[in-house]
This record gives C-alpha cells, sequence and structure tokens, in this order.
C-alpha cells in the first residue's frame, strides 16, 4: 500500500506525510484535535475486561493503591472477582495486542501506513476511570495516543536517556522527577490525537468514568536484540574453516599480551563475516515480521490445495491476512522479490510480494494467477498466516 506523501491527511492535522516526518517523527510532539473526526469507540470497557480474562491475551492492572502495595502491578488473566473488588477510582487496566482479536482495532492499523508497516507493533487499549494512571514515564518507541472514549490529561516533560532516575521499590518504571513542559498539559475528547516520539517524559489520567485510549506502537528492536539475533543467523550460514589468523605475526615482545595487530586481525574476521548485505535484508525481513504471538496463527481445520484455491477465487472469493500476522518484502530486482511472512521468506514474483503484504484482500484481479502463485498463497492459508473469510462465519 502507498501513500501520497504531499496529500494532507486529517489524521495529521492536516499535514502531509511527508510533513510530519520531516518535523515530527522522533523529534518532537504533535496534538491533532479531531484527527478522527465523530469517532466512535471500537469497543467497550466491558469488552475490554472480557478480553483481559481470557487465556492467552497480554493484560495488566496497574492500581495506585493496591491491596498489598502502592502503584501495584498484576497480570492477565483476571476474573470478575478481580474487577468487582476495584474502587471507582485510581486504577488502569491495560491490554495488548487487542488488533490481535477484533477486527475493527485492527482496521485502524492502516490508517497509519504512511510508516512502513513492518514497524508498526500492535494497538494496547487502556481504560481508567477518574484518577487512572500509569505514573510519568517513557517510552523506548514512538506511539500514537487517540481517545477512543472519555476524556484523559495528558502532560509533556523532557526527553530522558536511560540514566533518568525512576522511583524504587515500586513495579513500575516511574519516574522519580517529572516536571510539565510549558505548553504541554492538554485534555483529549474522543477523536484527538497525540504522537509521541522515543524518551519523552509523558503523563497521563484519566478524568472521566469512560476513559479508554487507543496506544499505536511501533517496533524498535534495540541493538542488543538486533545483533545478537542477526550473529545468530549469520552465525549458522558460515564455515568451520573460517577462523582467525594471523599470517603476519611477529614476535612479541611479551608472550602473554594481545597486541593492537591481534584486535585489528579479530575484528576484521568478525565485521567480513557479518558485512552480508544480501544475508542482512534475509535476516531482518524474518526479524521483522516474526509475530508477536506465534501460536495464535493456528492452522485451518481444511487444508487449501492450490487447485481448490484458484476455484475459490474464481468464484469471487477473496482471501485475507489473518489477525496477528506480519508481512513485508524486499525488492530483489524489477520482477522478483523475497515476501517476508511470519518470519519466513519465500522467493516470488514482485508484484504478488506487493499484493499480499498490502492491506486489500487478495482476489483473482489482484495478481496474475497461475499454479505456482496458488501453491504459495495455500501453504499462507495452511500456516494460518492468510485465511478465507467466509469460513470464520461457518
Amino acid at each position: 500500500m502507498t501513500y501520497d506523501a504531499t496529500a494532507p491527511l486529517t489524521l495529521l492535522g492536516n499535514r502531509s506525510p511527508a510533513e510530519f516526518l520531516s518535523e515530527y517523527w522522533q523529534k518532537k510532539p504533535l496534538l491533532i484535535r479531531g484527527a478522527y473526526p465523530d469517532f466512535q469507540a471500537p469497543l467497550s470497557p466491558d469488552e475490554l475486561a472480557g478480553l483481559a480474562c481470557e487465556d492467552g491475551i497480554e493484560a495488566r492492572l496497574v492500581e495506585q493503591f493496591g491491596p498489598d502495595k502502592t502503584w501495584q502491578l498484576s497480570h492477565g488473566p483476571f476474573d470478575e472477582n478481580t474487577f468487582s473488588r476495584l474502587g471507582e477510582r485510581d486504577w488502569s487496566l491495560l491490554v495488548q495486542a487487542v488488533d490481535h482479536y477484533v477486527p475493527d482495532v485492527a482496521e485502524l492499523m492502516a490508517d497509519f501506513r504512511f510508516i512502513p508497516a513492518w514497524r508498526l507493533d500492535d494497538i494496547m487499549i487502556s481504560y481508567a476511570p477518574p484518577g487512572g494512571n500509569v505514573g510519568p514515564h517513557v517510552d523506548n518507541y514512538d506511539v500514537f495516543l487517540l481517545q477512543a472514549s472519555g476524556t484523559r490529561r495528558w502532560q509533556l516533560g523532557e526527553f530522558c536517556d536511560e540514566n533518568a532516575p525512576v522511583i524504587q521499590g515500586i513495579d513500575l518504571k516511574m519516574l522519580e522527577h517529572f516536571e510539565v513542559s510549558a505548553g504541554q498539559d492538554w485534555v483529549l475528547e474522543p477523536g484527538d490525537m497525540l504522537y509521541l516520539p522515543p524518551r519523552l517524559a509523558h503523563h497521563g489520567v484519566s478524568e472521566s468514568s469512560d476513559c479508554m485510549t487507543i496506544s499505536v506502537g511501533f517496533r524498535a528492536p534495540s541493538a542488543d536484540e538486533m545483533i545478537t539475533s542477526y550473529a545468530d543467523f549469520r552465525g549458522e550460514q558460515l564455515s568451520e574453516e573460517q577462523r582467525y589468523g594471523d599470517a603476519d605475526l611477529t614476535a612479541p615482545s611479551h608472550s602473554g599480551e594481545i597486541d593492537e595487530q591481534a584486535l585489528a586481525r579479530a575484528r576484521e574476521v568478525i565485521l567480513t563475516a557479518l558485512d552480508e548485505p544480501s544475508t542482512l535484508a534475509a535476516w531482518f525481513g524474518r526479524y521483522m515480521t516474526q509475530a508477536r504471538y506465534p501460536d495464535q496463527l493456528a492452522e485451518p481445520e481444511t487444508t487449501t490445495t492450490a487447485d481448490t484455491l484458484l476455484k475459490r477465487l474464481e468464484q469471487g472469493e477473496e482471501i485475507e491476512r489473518s489477525l496477528g500476522s506480519r508481512f513485508a518484502f524486499h525488492g530483489l530486482d524489477s520482477t522478483r522479490a523475497t515476501l517476508f511472512a511470519d518470519g519466513d521468506a519465500i522467493e516470488c514474483d514482485r508484484t504478488l510480494a506487493e499484493a499480499v503484504a498490502s492491506t486489500n484482500p487478495l482476489t483473482q484481479d489482484l495478481v496474475p494467477m497461475d499454479h505456482g502463485t496458488a501453491e504459495l498463497l495455500a501453504a499462507l492459508i495452511n500456516r494460518g498466516s492468510l485465511h478465507w473469510p467466509d469460513d470464520d462465519d461457518a
């Protein structure tokens, strides 16, 4: 899916994607009044609580005055007894990856495709009665905070590095010092949205009994995570014969010294082994499309064959992406590409890769359909990355 980077978007306060990316993305916050005019929450607080009671769904409860201690953090699944004991203020329920379970929430993701799709992570939704909050804190990733219902006051501080002190002895990484920056204090109403770049201190407090906030988060793996993952991936491809060597060795002044020449040789071995562009592309696509919850991508009860797929498409059926699935592609040339699907890589026709990595349903008219294409799509259906929506209704 592509965007006209110069066309103004209501979502961005009538700014174009190009303007937003140039002036705000990872640079400074942006308040957007009426980003979604007449916005209606895609689910109710009771429905959100219901999700938090289900096994396998990542949910957290933050109680400023918990039964055991202040700022108590609990992890789901919860039950009715948990919610019945909560008071009428000063707690927050946060449910992760709601877009993986609620189609209406998943549809919001498409609105943010002016950012590469593989950078999108998930949509978290929080509910809080008056006073509910998780304290002043920072996130290591970009986030759009969309007010879904009720009102929440947001206050922003300064950018903080990793050495910013946090309060000790509580379950949350709450900043020890937080000072509101001038002019950075707003109450958001339904449809209003706030963009925050990484590491900007912020504090949001519910001001109503129906406060729900939708958080669109982005994937920002740490250098540690990336280096470890890529080194493991690359290491599997290296020969045992690729070793440290020192044909230029001269007699040392001390036999126990590791001299600068030895370090230079070691550095050359490591950098040469890692600096392989095609391997980096193959790893990065796999890495950035790994499913957050792999077990969620369930295989269908009925296997789809290539012939069955062709027949169903000819009859006008469509194929959709499964909730929670991730797709991207890397162009190899003008006609071929590597399609990445939930952590796997498949070389295919570039037109097909672009179609699968878009947001539109896959139809017979969307891509040139031959038996090889049908086999690829059938394999993605049989592994759970794609699905027939009509089968969900059966």
